[in-house]
């Protein structure tokens, strides 16, 4: 698996540690994932073949060891944008329907982008759970999962530098990241609405396909005709030569479907999903900003209020006279909770300490949006190319059909 190289970039408005920049968002796809076929006898499931190229060695996971990896990967750097898994569905019976064989592959190609986003994140590259995962060839990797990483902490109680986040903080950082999200946001939204369209696209250039074949086929099945021109219609009747014409169309037209299908699948391939990823960076960004509010925001504030109803009791008790032994429990919890308010808001600046990296991170692929369009340019500029080359080919052949074959224009189909 290839790991795009980060550079430590420093810079006076964030000269403290700092993530970098990724050098090159569009290098080749640093896993390659295949599906095999369902095993199991009774409920089927699908195994993957993960080819790391950085450690040189396949092996075979299921969506149940994805899950596995996600979770404890989550567990691991809740303050990080890990991307999400694609949609679980149990797979009943053997796999014949276009659907099901449909959603395989969708889900092998959203794996895919998902093991890419990890192995090209800064700090999940280097961990052990993702080369564990990539790697071991053992029977059982979701225990050896567990086992290894089940116990392991958090990024912030591992990190070096956790009690001074804050200090690593611009003083806006509440308001760039709110600026930030807006613009994410923003820009989620309409690219969105892009893929939606591209998607449409590449359908119309398959279903373009589809037609241009069984035109042909049918312009085949009338030059193959093989009834006899009535005496009547003879005469002045040039359907004898025009018959000859259309015999041999079905070869330029099937060709014309082929070239139609390889540009629905330029289209999905190199567009379509160039757009998946760059929205799956964008909504493990949303996921994240959720997670930081929802989270450790969230969980500050309720201990606040837990943190003022106690001083309220301490006040009042000692205002009215109560046991001593009350009053000390009391102020023990308050200690405690105090405590715990502390290790809370050192993680409330952890995390927005992680989330300005992150942000600089969404950044980072932000340009990839230029190298989308052009990948959509391309590949109209190569579809309507080789498509006009087979139509300027079939032309000549069709030479009768816009001239008798004896000299004799054949009639206008519309009224002059």
């Amino acid at each position: 698996m290839t790991i795009c190289a980060v550079e430590a970039e420093i810079t006076e408005e964030f000269a403290k540690p700092r993530l970098g920049y990724l050098k090159d968002l569009r290098g080749p796809e640093d896993a390659v994932c295949s599906g095999e076929p369902p095993h199991g006898l009774f409920l089927k499931h699908v195994e993957y073949q993960i080819t790391s190229q950085r450690f040189k060695i396949s092996v075979y996971r299921r969506y149940s060891d994805f899950d596995v990896f996600h979770e404890l990967l989550l567990q691991r750097f809740a303050y990080r944008m890990v991307p999400a898994l694609p949609p679980k569905r149990m797979l009943k019976g053997v796999l014949t329907s276009a659907s099901d064989r449909e959603f395989i592959e969708g889900r092998r190609r959203a794996l895919c982008r998902f093991l890419n986003l990890v192995a090209r994140h800064p700090f999940f590259s280097e961990e052990e759970l993702v080369k564990t995962f990539l790697t071991f060839n053992g029977s059982d990797v979701q225990n050896k999962l567990r086992e290894a990483f089940k116990k392991t902490g958090d990024e912030f109680m591992t990190s070096k530098i956790a009690t001074q986040a804050k200090d690593y903080l611009p003083t806006d950082v509440q308001a760039q990241f709110s600026s930030s999200r807006e613009l994410i946001r923003n820009i989620f939204s309409s690219f969105l609405k892009l893929r939606e369209r591209v998607e449409r696209m590449a359908e119309r250039s398959k279903n373009n396909a589809t037609d241009l074949l069984v035109l042909g086929r049918e312009l085949s099945t009338l030059g193959s005709d093989t009834s006899p021109v009535p005496l009547l219609a003879s005469a002045n009747s040039t359907w004898g030569t025009l018959r000859q014409s259309l015999k041999g169309l079905s070869t330029e037209f099937a060709l014309l479907s082929e070239k139609s299908a390889q540009q629905g699948k330029r289209e999905e391939d190199d567009v379509v999903e160039k757009l998946h990823f760059f929205l799956d960076v964008m909504q493990s960004y949303k996921d994240l900003c959720e997670r930081h509010e929802k989270g450790v925001l969230h969980e500050h504030q309720r201990a606040l209020q837990k943190y003022g109803m106690m001083r309220r009791q301490m006040m009042s008790a000692t205002v009215q006279p109560k046991e001593q032994v009350s009053v000390e429990q009391l102020e023990s919890r308050i200690v405690q909770q105090e405590n715990a308010i502390q290790i809370m808001e050192l993680r409330n600046y952890f995390s927005l300490f992680c989330l300005h990296q992150e942000t600089q991170l969404v950044f980072t692929y932000l340009h990839a949006a230029s190298h989308i369009l052009g990948a959509l340019v391309k590949s109209q500029i190569q579809g309507h190319r080789e498509m006009g080359e087979v139509w300027n080919d079939l032309q000549p052949k069709l030479s009768c059909l816009f001239g008798g074959g004896n000299g004799v224009p054949t009639p206008p189909l519309t009224p002059q």
